[in-house]
């Protein structure tokens, strides 16, 4: 069990240096990709953002998914930034 536990350390380093050269799946890194997007530049978003998760076996479902969680998150921490409020490590 405890090797289990390193194996999720090392995952968690490589994801947090680098999700894109991380020894993930091409579509986690795709989810990855999109969230970041709507992360840092969400008005950057476009119909190609979409087609692509879709050619690559994302269905609408699973693309909505993705901007509903990422948008949650970014508003929980933004939300918390502006009120000063420390979230829970």
């Amino acid at each position: 069990m405890h090797s289990l536990g390193g194996v999720k350390e090392a995952l968690k380093a490589e994801l947090v240096a680098d999700y894109k050269t991380a020894d993930i799946k091409e579509q986690d890194k795709l989810i990855l990709a999109y969230a970041e997007k709507i992360t840092k530049e969400p008005a950057s978003t476009t119909k190609e953002d979409i087609k692509n998760l879709l050619e690559n076996g994302f269905s609408n479902e699973a693309i909505h998914d993705i901007a509903q969680v990422a948008s949650y998150f970014n508003y929980v921490n933004r939300m918390a930034d502006a009120l000063g409020i420390e979230l829970e490590g």
